[in-house]
């Protein structure tokens, strides 16, 4: 025989049951929603700008710099007005401290609004940094070391916290 009091709380405790689970499902997708855009800023955030410059240091591995200098935005027919093509040959030709694209190394990548400024090294040379515009994907010498204002700077933070340095 049931009696009159058995089933009090039982719709309460349901819904206290749902209500926990909600949360947890909710706070999980935050979470993995957090660690998923953190590793998109941290890691996959300059990938195209950086293939750019590693097609654009393949290019001159292969002395092919007629299309290099197409990566540029210019050609041999129509010169880009502050960059001429022997000017180019100049600075990545075969006579340049950057004749060595195939030992060059891409240390660090930074995100700017309409670009990437992109540090290459090349052995026995000084280090360069590249601007890949985002739009366009046409390379030029970048005009600041980094990018100018305040940002996060997740990626330098991640290196330093895990460095042996």
């Amino acid at each position: 025989m049931s009696g009159y009091l058995d089933q009090y709380g039982v719709a309460d405790a349901k819904r206290e049951g749902r209500i926990k689970k909600v949360l947890l499902a909710a706070l999980t997708v935050l979470i993995v929603g957090g660690l998923g855009y953190l590793t998109y800023v941290v890691f996959f955030r300059t990938w195209s700008e950086e293939r750019t410059v590693k097609a654009f240091l393949s290019t001159l591995s292969s002395k092919d710099y007629a299309r290099a200098y197409r990566m540029w935005g210019c050609t041999p027919e129509a010169p880009c007005k502050l960059y001429d093509a022997q000017k180019f040959d100049e600075d990545w030709g075969p006579k340049s401290h950057y004749s060595d694209a195939a030992a060059a190394k891409i240390q660090e990548s930074d995100f700017c609004d309409t670009g990437v400024i992109v540090d290459v090294t090349f052995p026995g040379a000084d280090p360069v940094a590249l601007w890949v515009d985002r739009s366009t994907d046409v390379i030029s010498f970048a005009a600041w070391p980094e990018c100018p204002g305040r940002r996060w700077r997740f990626k330098l933070f991640f290196k330093n916290l895990f460095s042996n340095t």
